[in-house]
């Protein structure tokens, strides 16, 4: 599976980016990729994208980063929202995970409440034939 992802390059305390396409099984950092596509330089902002070679790649199905894609929203060259690249904190992922206990918790009740509504409805419908 082809992947679009940044090549660190330069010194040290002076990164700058290439994005390349590369298999996902291979290392980048052996600086065999499939095509290189264009330049990233965060302490100058400056950045290069050929626009044309990304869309081709992404139409052959090659899946960007979640920092790559964020680059591409910036550029106008996919469409949608921005993925959170940060890692979040432990405790923020533990309210989530409480969160998503109690919302299904919540919906199993709901569930429990609808079937024994459901059930009510029909002894009801059963009774009223018998009469």
């Amino acid at each position: 599976m082809l992947t679009i992802r940044l090549l660190r390059k330069g010194k040290k305390n002076q990164p700058s980016f290439r994005i390349v396409v590369v298999d996902k099984k291979k290392s980048v950092k052996s600086g065999l990729y499939t095509e290189d596509i264009g330049f990233l330089n965060p302490l100058t902002k400056e950045r290069k994208i050929n626009t044309e070679r990304a869309k081709y790649w992404l139409s052959v199905g090659a899946k960007p980063s979640s920092s790559v894609y964020n680059l591409f929203v910036n550029e106008k060259i996919i469409e949608g929202k921005k993925i959170p690249v940060h890692k979040k904190s432990k405790k923020q992922e533990e309210v989530k995970k409480e969160e998503i206990k109690t919302e299904t918790a919540q919906t199993a009740d709901l569930k429990n409440e609808e079937i024994k509504t459901e059930e009510v409805k029909t002894e009801e419908v059963k009774t009223e034939e018998v009469k």
